[in-house]
């Protein structure tokens, strides 16, 4: 089977994208896009601006508010209701990884008016284009912008669903960092190790490929060099351009390479007790690393050079355990969480999640296969 790298049509990148989306959407035959978003970012006007150059330009724009921290399917279909009701011909996702996942959720649904969000869980169960759709990012990590992936949470299994397929891919993929210079401290730390963690498990997944190790290697050393330097200042624009050029070349690695037992891991926490899921990414990223060091040892060394670990005098192996000790130097750096048991987790949490983050579609690109007892083991690790 050939390699699929799968992109945007378009990607704006850089201060004053947001401005040139208008322009590009005049050339296209919508006129009436839902503008999924959540109501903090409303009420600190950070999308004014841009609704009224919409209507300014004669586009008649709806906006869905209730997006949550980690979006449901309530929301999903409260969403597409309002896309229905309001007679939309197109989707805006404009926030942070929740806003976009909501968006290509309404996507999927428009595409497939008979089916239900659960139906899409899994990998190619989409299968139309929808109808066309933006994605603005506000914050550097997720790369929701760039990817086939949405996760969405089962309210009543309390389970992220994984919905993977290239119908959900955004037509248009803006990156504008001067949206970004308000977002929290904890926020961008959590966001970049996300990105981070993305760049990781693509270098070093099965379904890693020549067309995706350069941008994952590349993403890698962006977000060690900047991330720091995003989170002590905010206002820093090269820093939040810099990071948002990292996370989007991770979103172009994990895009096509996949992830693996981090994220698999990190979905199951998230989704039973409502936490940020770049939080718990990077706390299960060195672990899980460790765990993966035997069979890539070769590739962990390369992720430690691009952290600016000087490898030049190393054996392998002592480079590739230099790269596990730069991770977890750069996310104490953050100010990133040690343990789960720091984020109210408990001891008894564990055990529930193993099944769950076995099945999770991530775990299929994992580089060294795991046990139900090992999976568990890597929960206690990073307790």
């Amino acid at each position: 089977m050939a390699f699929a790298l799968c992109l945007p049509q378009i990607s704006l990148s850089g201060e004053n994208a947001l401005v040139d989306l208008v322009a590009h959407l005049l050339n296209k035959s919508i006129r009436r896009p839902l503008i999924v978003t959540e109501q903090a970012l409303l009420k600190i006007g950070l999308l004014d601006g841009f609704i009224s150059s919409l209507r300014d330009a004669g586009f008649s724009p709806v906006i869905f508010d209730g997006v949550l921290a980690n979006p449901t399917d309530k929301v999903a279909e409260a969403a597409f209701s309002a896309f229905q009701t309001s007679k939309c011909d197109s989707l805006i996702g404009f926030g942070g990884g929740s806003a976009m996942d909501t968006a290509k959720a309404v996507r999927a649904m428009a595409a497939n008016p008979d089916k239900s969000i659960y139906s899409f869980e899994g990998i190619g169960k989409v299968g139309k284009v929808g109808p066309f759709m933006v994605c603005v990012s506000t914050t550097s990590g997720t790369a929701a912008e760039v990817t086939s992936n949405a996760v969405i949470t089962d309210t009543n299994r309390k389970v992220k669903m994984v919905i993977i397929d290239s119908a959900l891919i955004p037509d248009i993929a803006v990156n504008d960092p001067s949206l970004m210079v308000g977002l929290p401290a904890a926020v961008t730390a959590a966001t970049g190790m996300d990105a981070l963690t993305h760049a990781i498990e693509a270098y070093v997944s099965v379904g890693a490929h020549t067309l995706t190790d350069h941008s994952a290697l590349a993403a890698i050393k962006v977000i060690a060099e900047y991330l720091p330097q995003a989170v002590a200042n905010g206002k820093d624009l090269k820093a939040r351009e810099m990071m948002a050029h990292g996370q989007f070349l991770a979103g172009m690695a994990f895009n096509s390479a996949g992830l693996g037992y981090v994220h698999s891991l990190a979905h199951q926490p998230g989704a039973t007790h409502n936490l940020p899921h770049g939080v718990c990414n990077a706390i299960m990223l060195p672990v899980v690393c460790e765990f993966n060091l035997p069979v890539k040892e070769a590739r962990f060394a390369d992720v430690a050079a691009a952290m600016g670990v000087d490898t030049r005098n190393m054996t392998t192996q002592a480079a590739a355990t230099a790269a596990i000790n730069a991770i977890r130097s750069l996310s104490e750096q953050v100010g990133i969480p040690a343990g789960l048991s720091a984020l109210g987790i408990k001891q008894s949490d564990l055990a529930g999640w193993v099944e769950a983050a076995q099945a999770d579609p991530c775990s299929g690109c994992a580089p060294r296969k795991a046990s139900n007892e090992e999976l568990l083991a890597l929960y206690q690790a990073a307790f």
